[in-house]
């Protein structure tokens, strides 16, 4: 079975010597009592439960939910963890106070997810979408349905679902056929089948509350005709009370190639008593709130499982003896040396360190700009996180589950043969985080959103405000000697970053298909980019803590040489981005549909 142990250290150096947390949570309403202290606290708690709790029932989860008649049990060990996790307040953790949370900032669950999901992901995914429920609710819900549904869904009585697609649509959402018919009471029917709805049905919770996408009759055409209705499994009475069962129910659950402790349910909507949230037709934009977040965590699984694979094929290469060194025997008292001796093995497993780390980094920086975005009492200030958040979002997504199926792929190598064995445990991690790279939107999505969205039709607005974070940043260390090695590749992409953006711009004027043929390279380039600029901060803060002459002084050499390996060996990687985008949509689009016969 595989090892885990959260990476408490590490998320301090972030949280303090990074990031100073404790400033920033001076700057966020109802938060200015945390304290480090306090902090430090629930992530040592978080840790043990993810250790203790969730790890051990992660391999054998992954035989599976089981479907019976419409009930769906979930894997041996699930319902006791999750009990446990309701008994120390996880749930309530960054919820209002109003309706039972405990209200610590959003960014505080970036660790904490990302240690519930290193130790068993599919368990993480009950918990989150629940997350994302409530936030739309509590952004857009009337008074009498924040009541209603809140305090259960928050305590973690009630789980949530966000129900979007269907069997003839995927993320083209305009096309969806589910129907609401207004009855006299106010309330609608919901009629129509969704499917792919990650924990649609279970046995953790006395009752689901699905947030369902669908178009009344009157709607117009598309995405303009979308509205978003709360439709519990058990229906709820004025004071909270359960009542009858909805006409809701699981169809069935998929077979799917991973994260097999999540039940993904076909869900069956037989004029279902559902209630508007907001206005008619608004869903989509609705919807969105919860989508956001949703995708922010989906990408902290790529973090959270190439963590996990990293730690185990660290500890598999230290042990494993085979071959010698090619500069001499390093264990002469073996037969052979250990494979952590070999320049490749070393190369795997930087490069899982690199992407694990420097993911962290670009997770909580996220995190901690929609603290700013929701929290702080600076208006310009949250206008500035809320555009961050929206260029980063996508990437933190795309990048995050891209460079994490990598990094799982590449723990699984250094296992060579045993690596796709199951009882290592290591190819399960490749089999989930694969699909991490697919729903709450594709990478070919994600990279859409980016560059078309965000950065296009924002006439590069949205690009300009981190590329100025990155420049301030170069400008401030460029005559620090220790940092020229970093500043000078940075400062030269972060300016031809730009410069390429314009190139595509010029390009779609043209042809709209350029943004779709340069979409993917230009994201992948855009991440590279980032967490070069978080690396080389990790680097500066590091140079400054060696100088103390910490007793920790080994932490702080390691973040300087793996900052070194990401800029030599990562970085250089925008090269070939840089030219893949530019090469045009025609080698794409001007082949004949009839050629891919041959």
């Amino acid at each position: 079975m595989p090892t885990y142990k959260a990476p408490l250290r590490d998320m301090s150096f972030l949280l303090y010597d990074l990031f100073d947390y404790e400033t920033h949570l001076k700057g966020l309403t109802g938060c200015e009592e945390f304290t480090p202290d306090l902090i430090d606290s629930i992530l040592e708690e978080s840790a043990k439960f993810a250790e203790n709790e969730l790890l051990p029932i992660n391999q054998p989860g992954d035989k599976g939910c089981v479907w019976d008649n419409g009930d769906v049990k979930t894997p041996a060990g699930y319902k006791q963890a999750y009990e446990k996790y309701l008994d120390s307040g996880w749930a309530t953790l960054t919820a209002e106070t109003e309706y039972g949370g405990q209200y610590f900032p959003s960014s505080i669950g970036v660790p904490i997810t990302e240690m519930m999901k290193s130790a068993c992901m599919p368990f993480g995914m009950y918990t989150g979408l629940t997350h994302g429920a409530v936030s739309s609710i509590v952004a857009h819900s009337n008074q009498e349905q924040k009541d209603k549904y809140l305090p259960n869904m928050i305590s973690g009585k009630w789980a949530g679902t966000m129900c979007l697609t269907e069997p003839h649509c995927g993320t083209d959402l305009g096309m969806l056929k589910t129907k609401a018919e207004l009855n006299a009471d106010g309330s609608y029917s919901i009629t129509g089948t969704k499917i792919f709805i990650t924990g649609g049905e279970h046995d953790l919770t006395e009752n689901i509350v699905h947030l369902v996408l669908a178009r009344l009759s009157d709607a117009p055409q598309g995405t303009k005709g979308i509205s978003l209705f709360i439709v519990p499994k058990i229906q709820v009475g004025d004071d909270g009370s359960l009542g009858e069962r909805n006409n809701v129910s699981c169809g069935s659950i998929e077979h799917k190639m991973g994260i097999n402790g999540s039940a993904t349910c076909v869900m069956n909507f037989d004029g279902s008593r559902g209630f508007l949230i907001g206005e008619a037709n608004a869903g989509l934009k609705y919807m969105f709130t919860m989508m956001n977040l949703a995708r922010v965590y989906t990408g902290m699984q790529g973090l959270s499982l190439g963590e996990i694979s990293y730690q185990n094929a660290r500890t598999y290469a230290k042990d494993r003896l085979q071959m010698r060194s090619l500069t001499g025997p390093k264990n002469p008292d073996q037969p052979a040396d250990p494979i952590i001796v070999h320049p490749d093995v070393r190369r795997m497993l930087l490069t899982q360190k690199v992407f694990a780390e420097g993911s962290r980094a670009l997770a909580l920086f996220s995190g901690m700009q929609y603290d700013i975005q929701t929290r702080s009492q600076n208006e310009e200030s949250r206008k500035e996180a809320e555009d961050l958040v929206g260029f980063l979002t996508p990437i933190c997504k795309a990048f995050m589950t891209e460079t994490g199926f990598e990094s799982v792929n590449l723990g699984m190598q250094v296992f060579g043969g045993h690596g796709y064995i199951k009882e290592w445990g290591m190819e399960q991690f490749v089999r989930d985080c694969r699909i991490s790279m697919l729903y709450e939107g594709t990478t070919g999505i994600q990279a859409l959103d980016l560059l078309g969205r965000k950065v296009l039709m924002s006439q590069g607005q949205a690009l300009r405000n981190f590329t100025k974070i990155v420049h301030k940043f170069c400008k401030a260390v460029q005559d620090d000697e220790q940092m020229k090695r970093y500043v000078e590749p940075l400062n030269q992409l972060n300016e031809e970053w730009g410069d390429l953006t314009m190139k595509i711009g010029m390009l779609a004027m043209k042809n709209r298909d350029e943004v779709g043929s340069a979409s993917v390279d230009f994201l992948m380039y855009s991440g590279y980019i980032i967490l070069g600029y978080l690396w080389a901060r990790m680097a500066k803060v590091a140079q400054e803590k060696l100088a103390d002459n910490p007793s920790d002084a080994d932490f702080y050499r390691a973040k300087i040489n793996k900052a070194d390996f990401y800029f030599k060996r990562i970085l250089p990687r925008t090269k070939t981005l840089a030219d893949t985008m530019l090469s045009g949509a025609d080698v794409l689009m001007d082949i004949p549909d009839e050629q891919f016969e041959f």
